[in-house]
């Protein structure tokens, strides 16, 4: 079970919405004989304000902490990519390219010398964190400060100038498009993309709704989404848009099944539809704090492929793929509609981060928490580590790490036919998901049988899936590769590096 933390959103939230009510009911008693319902109206409103507010503070938290992904998609690709990209730094503010200043010198021409201390910073500035550095790769880049210094946070001020331009861009509605559905959709795919986090716990304190059939309401919220995609593609009277929209929708379809078979299969493992009691299933002593993906590796794989196919993230970005479709279902979008929707497809795929870190890797659960807690002589000063640390950070770092791996997939598959994804999805994950819940439904009752998990079955399991795994990394069928009967397969054998194909 989770250590106990110091931070009690939820609960300072609704001591403080209760206080309020109280008084609220103290100075109003007079009232009570003309309206008997009184108390009951405060209880009523105090509950409100409590998840107004922890509505409220959710989003902020997702919106706040979304940055991170934006850096890592931007910044760690980058790297593996071995290119620089947009990645512009706080210090390019200040420094310009072949040695001239980023500014235009307005401070000069302000009356009575008031611009001078500006000019004073920024001089100093550029001549202490500018171009001129004492390691030559600093020194050799004067691309508006790529490498910058680690305080100016290079690749997340670009972020801010992307909004900046959304929001000046001009929206325009092509002519001949259906222009209620053409605003529509942007609505349907925002909304229902922010509406799943109100069923995503962020910590145990730390949540806006706590259903008890929240992983069905979060997935039945997360597939319609695809509906907006389809109405986008279709409303803009644009050949590439419809087509978008529609390998979007049949795309969507062939992976949201396997998607939901292995949740479901997550449901029965953990025995609740409750995201809060399938994470305290895997973090609880009672059942022998084991994760789910030690358990079911199988699922927890088919849940990472199926929902990089669900936020159409590469190598499954097929109904956008600029190439053959010119950014495919949102074409015709622009300015801050389109920097909206975009913003939903990272929304969406945070989410896809965090579901898995809920349910394969013990949600806010740091790694071996009960057992750090447990040991002798320095278990107290663990569980005082853990008691302070807010549990929201352990389950923000496992996604982000998550999302890393997102990225990773990005850099190092290329996209996939369409007939490649369809075949994929009905002919192998479809039936694997298949079994992964019928190995979930006999671990949960013949395996598990109301007790801990015997240490054994995850080694076991674990051991298992990790030979299987190597197996087929090691699968090199020449012949299969030859005549394109996989799946998936690598046309190019030449290597990608820098400089290449230059001589």
């Amino acid at each position: 079970m989770a250590a106990g933390e110091l931070l009690n959103v939820r609960g300072t939230v609704e001591s403080v919405a209760t206080a309020i009510s109280g008084l609220t009911a103290q100075y109003t008693i007079g009232m009570t004989r003309y309206w008997p319902q009184q108390e009951a109206f405060a209880s009523g409103m105090a509950a409100l304000v409590t998840e107004v507010v922890m509505g409220t503070v959710v989003f902020a938290t997702i919106m706040t902490t979304i940055l991170a992904l934006l850096w890592t998609e931007r910044k760690f690709f980058g790297r593996i990519m071995d290119r620089r990209g947009a990645t512009t730094a706080f210090r390019s503010l200040w420094v310009g390219e072949g040695g001239d200043d980023a500014t235009i010198r307005w401070w000069d021409d302000l009356p009575f010398g008031i611009g001078k201390p500006f000019g004073s910073v920024h001089g100093w500035l550029n001549k202490h964190y500018g171009n001129a550095h004492e390691l030559e790769t600093v020194n050799r880049v004067g691309n508006r400060s790529y490498h910058g210094a680690w305080w100016a946070l290079p690749g997340m001020i670009q972020n801010v100038a992307d909004g900046m331009k959304f929001m000046t861009k001009e929206h325009m509605v092509p002519e001949k498009a259906d222009r209620f559905i053409f605003e529509l959709a942007p609505v349907i795919i925002i909304s229902t993309t922010v509406l799943v986090f109100a069923f995503i716990p962020l910590g145990p304190t730390l949540y806006a709704a706590n259903s008890e059939l929240s992983l069905l309401f979060m997935m039945a919220i997360f597939g319609i989404a695809p509906l907006g995609v389809f109405f986008a593609g279709w409303s803009s009277n644009n050949k590439y848009t419809l087509i978008g929209g529609m390998r979007s929708a049949a795309q969507l379809t062939a992976y949201e099944i396997p998607l939901l078979i292995t949740v479901l299969a997550v449901a029965v493992l953990s025995g609740s539809f409750n995201l809060i009691e399938i994470v305290e299933f895997q973090a609880a002593s009672s059942s022998g704090a084991v994760w789910n993906l030690f358990l079911m590796p199988l699922g927890a794989v088919l849940f990472l492929v199926t929902m990089i196919a669900e936020v159409e993230r590469i190598p499954f970005d097929m109904p956008e793929a600029e190439a053959e479709l010119v950014e495919g279902w949102w074409t015709e979008y622009g300015g801050m509609r389109w920097g909206l929707m975009f913003a939903s497809e990272y929304l969406r795929a945070y989410a896809a981060c965090l579901l898995f870190a809920l349910m394969f890797l013990g949600g806010w659960e740091a790694p071996f928490e009960d057992v750090l807690i447990g040991l002798p002589m320095v278990g107290g000063l663990f569980g005082t580590i853990f008691y302070i640390i807010p549990h929201t950070g352990w389950l923000l770092i496992k996604s982000w790490l998550v999302f890393a791996g997102f990225v990773w997939v990005r850099s190092a598959l290329h996209r996939v036919r369409t007939d490649q994804i369809l075949e994929f999805g009905w002919r192998y994950l479809l039936p694997l998901s298949l079994l992964n819940l019928a190995l979930a439904f006999w671990l949960r009752l013949a395996v598990f049988d109301d007790g801990p998990w015997p240490l054994m079955v995850p080694i076991f399991i674990t051991t298992i899936a990790v030979v299987l795994f190597m197996i087929l990394v090691m699968d090199e069928d020449e012949e299969a590769l030859e005549a394109q009967r996989r799946p998936y397969s690598v046309q190019s054998t030449s290597v990608a590096s820098p400089g290449a194909g230059k001589e």
